[in-house]
């Protein structure tokens, strides 16, 4: 008991790896999905670099049954958040095993279940910690070589990083055997479960790229995975450092917390991308995919060493992704995109005051505006000086954690570039130099044509109307026309009705959908070509059509239902949740009201992922369609793990509550929620 005196000591993570050097684990894990939890037996080796007395494992609420160093008992305690051994360890190698349990609260989520036959198990470690699921380390800087057996049921698959070794049945359960041969850090390891299949392209460089997909999404595999081969390929390449790891995997999850995580080896993204052709126009994976990916080289082969320098990581993977469209899309793409970030950066500079270098800057700043900062550095370098740079950069700390100034010390290397200056202006500054991005996207013609467009904003539409019909009629960037469209937005629609026309006869789907964003109130004289909107391939277009159709001529609603009946949208049924709102809402149309009220109710319930409850949620409460069961499922989505949705929950009920005849709903149903239910809807109930 002489070592417990020793626990008051403040010796940080960042201490203890002074000390002690973790090198490999292995665990065996066993997923209970009922409970929602998760047991297993875990085994470090780790050298002690220095004596020391205790030594901390990150372990979230979780119990051990048994702790042993060197295959004997050692004394251990637990303070909720960590796993303390307390013991005189001396230098030398040793081993430490452990058994354990947990009832994860975050970072392992379940989604669905095996009663409803949609059950998909996955974990989010980065900004929740891994520690929460696996006995492991919180602090970024300790990398170890992870190697996971997981059991689970037989009628599943079951994805963790790295190669799959072995494979066995047992019982109706399967032991999956994943090793990994490279250190990292334990936010990135990661677990998929769900019914998946899956298709196997290879590298140039002979890399398994293996692409999941749920079997009812066959069909959708193409778009959803499009230029996936060409991506990887293009970044090995231009990163000019080969890939850092035996395989290469993405698998998309419903109820995803974010676009996509980098988990090493293994991308976990959101099935909010499974998109058909169609969709592709409107939202795909491309870049998100080719984000994800460069994280595999910035982030998980050289890892930020703290918060300050996470632009390193998400400066880069924004950049490098830019990069990979570049090439996909052409010059003019790359180009508008940079337009674009310094736009968002512009928006945002009056509220947004925290430069680069400091851990609690926004993401805009961590992600566009270091992808801003490094096309400067590039151009500033030169593509080949900067590409040396890198490549040494990568090589030097390959499996190492990093800072900026690592990294600046390979740019010295390469060039006499002015890094005290460019730091100042890019990545200590809150300001942002718009003369430098201007200049630098003035090299392409489709920006100097729309830098051309924008001095005209203020000039009479009159004095710019030919102008514009040239260029809406030239073979432009579309971006280009979008702007042209965005001066319309406030111009009188007889002035500027021709060229409204020219836009649409572009044909192309972003241009036509600025035109329905700025027309909400439709003249009856443009009614035919706005119609046309509806035939267009893009969900999204056909979404706004569709309503400000039928809002702005009800004479024509019956023909505007009868037209888009079977429509369905994206994979949350953004088409069909608007259609049986706005069936409902119509009273001439015929049909069993009944049936479709339910329809629409029942995507709002627990059977769909939170994309789809939200659209069928937003479309009752907007007209007016709600009831006790539409009530509980809003509540429920306030208990959901995917926290935008779970907002979306509390927001609506706040909004609701202030109808008395809405609180005195919420009361009577309180009664018929579970625990969880309960908490939330009470919380709200209370709030003044």
């Amino acid at each position: 008991m002489k070592y417990l005196f020793l626990l008051i000591t403040t010796l940080t993570f960042a201490q203890q790896t002074k000390f002690v050097d973790f090198k490999s684990v292995s665990g065996q894990v066993t997923i209970n999905s009922e409970e929602k939890s998760v047991s297993g037996a875990v085994r470090y080796w780790f050298d002690v670099l220095k004596p020391i007395d205790t030594i901390k494992i990150d372990a979230q609420n979780m119990i051990f049954s048994q702790v042993e160093m060197n295959e004997k008992k050692i004394q251990f305690t637990t303070n909720g958040n960590q796993l303390l051994l307390i013991y005189p360890f001396q230098k030398g190698k040793n081993t430490i095993s452990l058994k354990y349990k947990a009832i994860p609260k975050q970072t392992l989520y379940f989604v669905g279940s095996e009663a409803t036959n949609n059950l998909q198990i996955w974990t989010q470690g980065q900004g929740k910690y891994t520690s929460n699921w696996f006995p492991s380390f919180d602090d970024v800087n300790e990398k170890m070589i992870f190697n996971l057996d997981v059991v689970f049921n037989s009628k599943y698959q079951v994805i963790s990083n790295g190669v799959l070794q072995n494979k066995v049945e047992h019982d109706n359960s399967t032991y999956w055997k994943y090793t990994m041969q490279k250190p990292m850090s334990s936010y990135l390891l990661m677990l998929a479960i769900g019914k998946f299949d899956k298709k196997v392209e290879y590298s140039n460089s002979e890399i398994p790229l293996e692409m999941y997909y749920e079997p009812k999404d066959s069909a959708q595999f193409e778009p959803t995975f499009r230029y996936s081969k060409q991506i990887f390929d293009f970044l090995e390449k231009e990163i000019g450092v080969q890939y850092p790891w035996k395989i290469y995997k993405q698998i998309p999850v419903r109820d995803f917390l974010y676009a996509g995580m980098e988990n090493t080896s293994a991308t976990l993204f959101s099935s909010r991308y499974v998109v058909d052709s169609t969709g592709f126009e409107d939202r795909n994976y491309t870049n998100v995919n080719a984000h994800e990916l460069a994280h595999q080289w910035f982030g998980d082969l050289v890892t930020a060493e703290s918060g300050k320098d996470h632009w390193l990581q998400e400066g880069f993977a924004t950049y490098y992704a830019l990069l990979a469209e570049k090439q996909i899309y052409g010059d003019d793409y790359f180009y508008s995109q940079l337009y674009e970030y310094a736009q968002e950066i512009k928006q945002a500079s009056k509220t947004d005051t925290i430069p680069i270098l400091n851990p609690k800057a926004s993401s805009l700043s961590f992600y566009q505006k270091g992808a801003l900062a490094l096309h400067v550095l590039r151009e500033g370098i030169g593509e080949k000086n900067f590409r040396k740079a890198v490549l040494n950069y990568l090589k030097k700390h390959s499996f190492e954690s990093v800072n900026t100034q690592d990294f600046f010390v390979e740019i010295k290397k390469v060039s006499n570039y002015d890094l005290d200056n460019f730091s100042k202006v890019w990545l200590e500054s809150s300001n942002f130099n718009f003369k430098i991005i201007n200049d630098l996207l003035f090299k392409n013609k489709s920006m100097q044509t729309l830098f051309e467009i924008n001095k005209l904003r203020n000039t009479p539409l009159s004095e710019k109307a030919a102008f514009f019909a040239k260029i809406l009629q030239s073979n432009a960037y579309f971006s280009v026309k979008e702007a042209i469209v965005y001066q319309l937005k406030n111009e009188n629609f007889e002035d500027s009705k021709s060229l409204l026309i020219l836009a649409l006869e572009t044909k192309n789907v972003q241009v036509r959908q600025v035109v329905t964003s700025i027309l909400t109130k439709i003249p009856e004289e443009f009614r035919i070509q706005y119609e046309s909107l509806l035939n267009d391939k893009s969900y999204q277009n056909q979404e706004i059509a569709l309503y400000n159709l039928w809002n702005n001529f009800p004479e024509h609603r019956t023909e505007y239902l009868d037209k888009s009946k079977k429509w369905i949208g994206f994979n949350d049924y953004n088409l069909r949740t608007l259609w049986l709102s706005l069936a409902l809402s119509t009273h001439e149309y015929l049909g069993n009201k009944e049936i479709l009220i339910n329809e629409l109710i029942d995507y709002s319930s627990t059977n769909f992922e939170a994309t789809t409850r939200q659209n069928a949620l937003e479309k009752l409460i907007s007209f007016h369609l709600i009831n006790d069961t539409v009530l509980k499922n809003l509540v429920n989505a306030t208990t959901n793990s995917m926290w935008q949705f779970s907002k979306f929950g509390r927001d609506n009920i706040r909004v609701l509550l202030k109808k008395p005849e809405m609180r005195v709903s919420f009361e009577r149903i309180l009664l018929n929620l579970d625990e969880k239910e309960k908490f939330q809807l009470n919380r709200l109930l209370k709030e003044k």
